[in-house]
């Protein structure tokens, strides 16, 4: 049977979640979560596939982006107000749980999902991010990298480099993105490439030169077919100018309290089923090269790790990869919430 993707709001006193949706409403939700600078169409590959092999699958545009609430504040864009936004979905959607998803800065999210109410959480997998358990934040990533590629002296923070942009010229982070969205749109979304492998990534050198592109716009470059329709580029770059950097940009200035609410959390160690995606050719979240992961691995009592080849923008980019191993893993750890068969 082919579900249709159907649109649909959740409201709130606090909040405004809009969220796309399909399959049956009875179904164990599968929720997936979007990061920067997307919109709940980043998971358009996967609502029907899963859809079709029987969970409630759901993906909503996060806080400051879309058609879901957008506020003024830097600290409206914490990871314990964002939580909250996705356990009032749930509570919306009427179930006790889910299954989580998560992508880029949509992993943390569900990182500290499992963190503070793994009681709301079937199993948890994530996308490129891995697990940070005292927040993801440039403080708890430093040891982490790898000075073989970063050497301290030339790259203190590594490749984490733009963080430190946001938190030191808002601003004009802001505003060379606001400067052409549809451009920035084309240059983002692109297919990963293997012979980046090794070298520094570009985001090492955000400060230095003065900004993501040196103080202008985003430079004019085709759009990449192998990740983005015309209509994908289309809708992602007329919310983008329509709602401005503003919000998705502020996600990047709350460390110090996601790193407090990292401490407040129920349990570091995760006990549920967890899924991680690494991506070959994702050089800021590099996995492979650098220690990034190992947190996770000494941190999760049941995970699985899969490889796909591809960059960051994984789901798009290889969404039969992704799929897949989503499904095995669902049936492997969470074969009890498939539908019966007699």
């Amino acid at each position: 049977m082919s579900y249709p993707i159907l649109e649909n709001t959740a409201k709130s006193k606090r909040h405004t979640s809009f969220y796309l949706s399909a399959g049956r409403a009875d179904a164990t939700p599968i929720i997936f979560v979007h990061g920067w600078p997307e919109l709940s169409i980043s998971w358009r590959h996967q609502l029907p596939v899963m859809a079709g092999l029987g969970f409630r699958a759901i993906a909503p545009d996060m806080r400051g982006y879309g058609r879901s609430s957008i506020y003024d504040r830097h600290d409206a864009y914490g990871q314990e107000e964002i939580v909250d936004d996705m356990l009032e979905l749930l509570d919306s959607l009427g179930a006790e749980k889910a299954i989580w998803v998560g992508h880029d800065w949509g992993a943390p999210v569900v990182w500290s999902l499992a963190q503070h109410h793994p009681e709301r959480c079937h199993g948890v997998a994530n996308l490129c991010v891995p697990y940070i358990p005292q927040g993801f934040a440039p403080e708890a990533l430093l040891h982490l990298i790898n000075r073989d590629i970063y050497p301290e002296a030339q790259f203190p923070v590594g490749q984490w480099d733009y963080m430190m942009f946001y938190r030191e010229n808002f601003a004009a982070a802001c505003a060379g993105f606001d400067a052409d969205p549809q451009a920035f749109v084309r240059l983002a979304f692109r297919s990963g490439n293997q012979d980046g492998r090794g070298k520094p990534a570009g985001t090492a050198f955000t400060r230095a030169n003065g900004g993501w592109f040196g103080g202008g716009g985003a430079p004019a470059v085709p759009r990449d077919p192998a990740v983005l329709s015309e209509e994908d580029e289309h809708r992602y770059a007329s919310a983008l100018a329509r709602n401005g950097f503003f919000g998705p940009d502020s996600w990047y200035v709350n460390s110090e309290a996601n790193m407090a609410y990292a401490l407040r959390a129920k349990q570091s160690r995760l006990r549920m089923p967890t899924l991680f995606l690494h991506a070959a050719y994702d050089y800021v979240c590099d996995t492979l090269d650098s220690r990034l992961a190992e947190p996770m691995r000494e941190a999760c009592a049941d995970l699985t790790e899969t490889l796909v080849e591809s960059g960051h923008w994984m789901a798009q980019e290889k969404p039969v990869e992704v799929n897949a191993a989503l499904a095995k893993w669902l049936a492997a750890k969470l074969s009890d919430l498939w539908p019966k068969c007699a």
